[in-house]
């Protein structure tokens, strides 16, 4: 760029007030001539008029930057000085800059310099000390500050609801009388096992079961063969074989202690104790079909001498369900079974079904997922049978976290459903009410072993689970 045309250019920077961009081509403009060695009087009238109008420019905005400056509802005046920035506890260049990044951590952004200011000031500004943002002088004119408070928040003129003083005492929440409480599926596998009721003057049941283990010949039914015979020749005789199953009554029970001032003061507690308790015994019941040890409580399906674990594949990757698991888990339910069977899961193994695939040739298809896809819902199947996730499974690697059972082929028995009382006695003089709940109960699997089919085959029964994958 000529001298002539820098000069040109850092008149119009003066006549749109940008001191900066002006001095900047002015020195330019400079250089250039010393470098062009111009004669001394060649150029130095438009350089001295440049040097005019840049000065006067400067001297015009240092006597705007002296004076008060006001914000757009004219209510708040700062004053900012060379004094206040250099104070050493400002690492903020001008208020302007503060306020945006307050806005930016409003929005989530919070920058480095606004963590150190984090304050529980009432006058805050969003959050934030201006003090320590801008400096102890940076006050002005500012009421707050000559009050004493080194952070402020513009305050309602007259009446608001931000200051309880100002009228916010007298606006009100409203608050919504019933409890909010999680809703789970308890009582899912009670609906489904076998389970029979306890008359009067009895604590137990007892059952008279087949003892089969196998289904070869001369074991059928315990002992039951059959011969083939020539005329007139004897026949050889046979007997089943019968074994005792034994149920006897176990108590779950359950209570909480309510003063008799929470009673009267809430309305929904007594409905809410009435619900959750009940619902926490049915969950131990349920838990216990799984995982029962048989002392005080059911015995489990895991303890029971009746299910199998299908081992895992060779070189199967540790906490991973595969398809080979799941056919080879079908493959060993028994074949009565597979009308009520369902599979029941940990939430840890969907990953595993919803990733499944069968290969075919050098691709595969979706298992668990629907021919379109992530769009559409699971099919919640397996083989046809239903797929649940249910609490009682184990985590996704460990024995039993997915199961293939058919729950008709658990044996329970109850007495009266679950029980409910209250008492004022037991704790009369602490003035609280007891509630409490009792649930008397018993089960086991009506298979005490697995069964060996007719040809020798791998074992069967109506419980399967996954063996660890570790």
């Amino acid at each position: 760029m000529e001298l002539q045309e820098l000069i040109k250019a850092a008149k119009a920077a003066i006549a749109a007030g940008n001191l900066e961009e002006a001095t900047k081509l002015y020195d330019q403009a400079k250089a250039l001539k010393a470098i062009q060695e111009l004669e001394p009087d060649e150029g130095s009238e438009e350089l001295d008029a440049l040097t005019a109008e840049r000065d006067a420019l400067k001297a015009k905005l240092d006597e705007a930057a002296k004076a008060p400056a006001k914000n757009k509802a004219g209510l708040l005046t700062v004053t900012e000085d060379e004094a206040d920035k250099a104070n050493a506890k400002n690492p903020y260049k001008g208020f302007g800059e503060f306020l945006g990044e307050v806005k930016q951590a409003a929005g989530g952004m919070i920058g480095e310099r606004l963590v150190a200011l984090h304050s529980t000031d009432k006058g805050g500004e969003g959050g934030y000390n201006i003090a320590g943002a801008m400096g102890d002088d940076f006050v002005g004119s500012l009421p707050a500050a000559q009050q004493g408070i080194t952070s402020f928040k513009a305050a309602p003129t007259g009446l608001g609801e931000s200051l309880p003083q100002a009228g916010g005492l007298l606006v009100g929440t409203q608050r919504q009388d019933s409890l909010l409480s999680r809703v789970y599926d308890i009582g899912f596998m009670l609906s489904r096992v076998a389970m029979d009721p306890i008359g009067p003057n009895s604590n137990g049941m007892s059952y008279f079961a087949e003892d089969e283990s196998s289904r070869t010949l001369g074991n059928r039914r315990g002992g039951v063969r059959f011969y083939w015979g020539a005329e007139n020749s004897a026949i050889t005789a046979s007997a089943p074989t019968f074994r005792e199953m034994e149920l006897k009554l176990k108590k779950a029970n359950a209570a909480v202690y309510v003063t008799e001032e929470q009673l009267q003061d809430t309305a929904t507690l007594e409905s809410y104790v009435m619900r959750i308790l009940p619902e926490e015994i049915r969950f131990g019941v349920e838990d216990s079909i799984f995982n029962g040890t048989g002392a005080g409580m059911p015995l489990g399906i895991e303890s029971s001498g009746a299910v199998i674990s299908q081992p895992k594949e060779t070189q199967q990757v540790a906490d991973t369900v595969v398809y080979e698991n799941i056919v080879k888990m079908w493959s060993r339910l028994w074949a009565p079974s597979q009308a009520n069977a369902i599979w029941l899961h940990s939430q840890d193994v969907l990953p595993q079904l919803m990733t499944m695939t069968l290969d075919v040739g050098t691709g595969g298809v979706p298992v668990y997922i629907p021919q379109g896809g992530a769009s559409a819902a699971p099919f919640a199947t397996i083989f046809g049978r239903p797929a649940f996730v249910h609490e009682s499974c184990d985590n996704l690697g460990d024995v039993g976290d997915i199961q293939l059972i058919d729950p008709t082929q658990y044996q329970m028995i109850e007495k009266g459903g679950i029980q409910s009382a209250s008492s004022i006695h037991v704790r009369f003089l602490q003035g609280e009410t007891v509630f409490k709940f009792t649930y008397r109960i018993d089960g086991q699997p009506m298979w005490n072993v697995a069964l060996t089919p007719a040809n020798s085959g791998a074992t069967v029964s109506p419980f399967i689970n996954l063996a660890e994958r570790a």
